[in-house]
């Protein structure tokens, strides 16, 4: 595992607790600080950009990826309740698709934003970092 994929995977458990963003980079900046060199630092920031997408529906999943995931919470809803009442085994289909297209979007989202906290945190450390 790199040291982009450590940093990634602390910032999740970051993206877990309640808390405002300052909050969770101060403490992000703290546990990277003492992991990761400066020069990994940089390397890491480097490949961290170059993942990142730059197209409009992954910006925009990373940006509001709940809103997205809602309609699809909405179809697996209305499949489970068309389902039950109309006694309609091919409604679940729609159960079935629309939770896991959700999921996906829900977990799709979170890695991008688990990887845009940890780019603000690299910046930040950049920044107060003396050169």
């Amino acid at each position: 595992m790199t040291k982009a994929e450590q940093m990634v995977m602390l910032a999740e458990d970051q993206l877990a607790e309640y808390s405002t963003d300052a909050r969770k980079i101060e403490k992000l900046r703290q546990k990277i600080g003492v992991m990761v060199p400066p020069a990994q630092q940089k390397q890491a920031k480097a490949d961290l950009e170059a993942e990142m997408p730059t197209d409009f529906v992954n910006k925009l999943i990373a940006d509001q990826r709940q809103t997205i995931a809602l309609p699809f919470w909405g179809i697996a809803g209305l499949g489970l309740l068309f389902g039950i009442s109309f006694r309609q085994p091919v409604d679940f289909v729609a159960t079935v698709v629309g939770g896991a297209a959700a999921i996906a979007v829900q977990r799709r989202g979170w890695k991008l934003q688990a990887k845009q906290l940890v780019l603000q945190t690299l910046a930040e450390l950049e920044a107060k970092r003396p050169d």
